[in-house]
């Protein structure tokens, strides 16, 4: 399971009130939430007097304005984990004075879940945020918690049981004789981190929190989606971004490319031939403005194959061979199950070729789910995959606790809503997530109509990055959709370059895209809009 930004917007270094200066207030969040509590009902060191259930505080102290500095080591991680192409460190929006509560939760015997709230002493604006983590987590999100506070959040925020830190911590390593382990990172850290977070908001400030929310993306988003299943009345709105989902599938996928090329090194294809089809894909299918901006705008719309690129009789220049042709088409296709023939999980979407790997070598975090989680063996060769038996054993182990059904009922009931996003040249294709949003809203009824949206985003990568517009309000879109009632059929969207935002685009609701006028400033969003996908 690959990592995630760090949540709320991909600014790379860009301050929401910058974003909001440069593009106007549809695309940041509103900055001036009414202070819901100028004083609180408690001080801060005596929240550790609080009883609570299988807590130990560890640390509780007043932070002051200004005083937070997410640790260096943090930063490092997130700007290290792959598929995060930060450049240069992100700058942490300037927090205010906040009551700092560390405590280490242990429900079992082998559970040690650190978790940390934020308490606003002046603004805070009545909503409680949960920071979702990435990869195999392991870390506390401390950047995410800084962004939260300084929008005047209470916020939180879980290791989900292990130290990324330690040797034993590290991947899916942690999970290996520890079935207790394993359920605090499903599910069980991050419910008992928001059950502690309310009582100490509510011990705080006398007073519940107005509103909760949820924002994470890949690991994070797929936390999101097991919240909303397990625990319905957790969150009023959750924000799930690329949510693998089902994990084990996905993780299945992942590990295809590398292990297709390495049974049959004739398909092992380097880098720049697959940036030669991304090339002819993007003379093919991409709009005057994709091949202006770099990027292919309908990904689900192009018919080009790679066999349109295959060499003829004496070409040696310009084109795939045919083991070029074929390790492409099986890479777009992703793996079958041999018994049922039916595609486990899609490859990534057109548009994203120069991406593709097929070396013959395993995706590491996709490695360590069936290495330790699933297998329980530290020797498991990955190379002997089966890709029927294996990938239903695994499921068998880790579906009841990972993957999340289309039923999501109870939260839509209790009022909650779910914002799910993806970008087109994330490795995850957003045709899978498309078909399980369609089941939501069947299972739903009623119930869903106006509770689930999805959002496909061109050019973006995982979960940010890529060439097109990343930079957009998480929080700012899910608290106007929970308190103003406000729903996110379209959102701006910037990219952000050197700290500046460089063009802007809307962003869709699906299956809505964005369209051009045909006239106006290719870099701005107001020369698009959201219209049906078979409007000329």
């Amino acid at each position: 399971m690959p990592p995630s930004e760090p949540p709320f917007t991909s600014v790379r270094g860009l301050s929401h009130q910058a974003v909001r200066l440069a593009v106007g207030t549809a695309l940041a969040m509103p900055l001036a939430f009414a202070s819901v509590s100028g004083a609180h009902a408690t001080d801060c060191r005596d929240l550790a007097r609080q009883a609570l259930p299988d807590a130990t505080f560890t640390t509780v102290e007043t932070v002051s304005a200004g005083g937070w500095q997410t640790p260096q080591d943090q930063l490092s991680r997130i700007m290290s984990a792959p598929g995060m192409n930060l450049a240069g460190h992100p700058t942490q929006a300037p927090t205010p004075a906040f009551c700092r509560v560390a405590l280490t939760l242990r429900p079992s015997r082998d559970s040690q879940i650190r978790t940390e709230v934020w308490l606003p002493l002046k603004g805070w604006n009545g909503r409680l945020l949960g920071v979702g983590n990435f990869g195999w987590a392991g870390s506390l999100m401390y950047y995410g918690m800084a962004t939260g506070v300084a929008e005047g959040y209470a916020v939180a925020s879980t290791d989900t049981g292990h130290d990324s830190s330690t040797p034993d911590g590290q991947g899916g390593r942690f999970t290996l004789g520890h079935p207790e382990k394993l359920i605090d990172y499903a599910y069980r850290a991050d419910h008992l981190m928001t059950v502690t977070a309310k009582a100490l908001v509510r011990a705080f400030y006398g007073r519940a929190a107005s509103h909760a929310y949820w924002i994470g993306c890949s690991l994070g988003g797929l936390e999101g989606l097991i919240e909303a299943r397990r625990y319905p009345e957790d969150y009023d709105g959750i924000v799930a971004g690329a949510p693998p989902n089902p994990i084990v599938d996905f993780n299945a996928e992942q590990l295809w490319a590398g292990w297709m090329s390495y049974h049959n090194p004739a398909l092992r294809v380097s880098r720049d031939r697959f940036r030669l089809l991304n090339t002819a894909v993007m003379e093919a299918c991409a709009s005057p403005v994709g091949k202006k901006q770099g990027f292919l705008d309908e990904p689900d719309r192009c018919t080009f194959t790679p066999q349109q690129l295959l060499c003829k009789e004496g070409q040696t220049t310009g084109c795939l061979n045919a083991n070029e042709v074929q390790a492409a088409q099986e890479i777009y296709q992703g793996p079958l199950d041999p018994q049922t023939h039916q595609v486990i999980f899609p490859g990534p979407a057109k548009g994203s070729e120069d991406g593709f790997s097929a070396d013959g070598k395993a995706f590491p975090v996709a490695l360590d789910l069936f290495k330790y989680a699933a297998f329980q063996d530290p020797d498991w060769d990955w190379t002997s995959l089966k890709w029927d038996t294996d990938v239903q054993a695994a499921t068998c182990k880790l579906g009841p606790l990972l993957h999340v059904d289309d039923n999501l009922t109870p939260f839509f009931r209790h009022g909650g809503r779910l914002l799910m996003y993806i970008g087109w040249n994330d490795g995850h294709n957003p045709e899978q997530l498309a078909g399980y949003y369609q089941s939501l809203l069947r299972n739903a009824g009623p119930a869903g109509a106006d509770a689930v949206r999805l959002i496909t985003i061109p050019g973006m990568g995982h979960c940010h990055g890529g060439a097109g517009c990343d930079t957009f309000s998480k929080l700012g879109a899910i608290d106007n959709w929970v308190s103003r009632r406000q729903l996110p059929e379209q959102i701006i969207a910037a990219r952000v370059e050197n700290g500046q935002v460089v063009r802007t685009r809307p962003i869709c609701a699906w299956p809505k895209v964005a369209r051009y006028d045909g006239h106006g400033d290719m870099d701005a969003a107001s020369s698009f809009a959201c219209v049906a996908p078979d409007t000329h």
